[in-house]
């Protein structure tokens, strides 16, 4: 049986949380625009580009950890699957609350 380093995992830890930490300024409201639905198409594509970007990098890092790479990491490696799994799953449920929106709408008399 093994023996865990609990100082050196305590240190990993530390940095995984300092490089996941979230600017401040990550949750202020943006400024309401003039061109309304430019600007939600705007987000809409740049949240969908984000989310194949995480795709992208959960990829990359796992073939990365799956070849050897001296760099790689289990636990950044599991933790980038994660939050592309995470954020597909919430693209998945943002885009099942517009179609649902969109037929409410069509179904609206007039």
């Amino acid at each position: 049986m093994s023996q865990i380093d609990v100082n050196n995992l305590l240190s990993q830890m530390r940095q995984m949380t300092a490089q996941v930490r979230v600017p401040e300024t990550a949750f202020k409201p943006a400024a309401p625009a003039a061109a309304g639905m430019g600007d939600f198409a705007s987000l809409l594509k740049q949240s969908i580009s984000a989310v194949g970007q995480t795709q992208m990098e959960a990829g990359r890092m796992a073939t990365s950890f799956e070849r050897g790479d001296p760099g790689a990491n289990l636990a950044s490696t599991m933790i980038a699957v994660q939050k592309a799994d995470l954020s597909l799953r919430t693209m998945v449920q943002v885009q099942s609350k517009l179609v649902e929106a969109y037929k409410d709408i069509m179904n609206m008399p007039v």
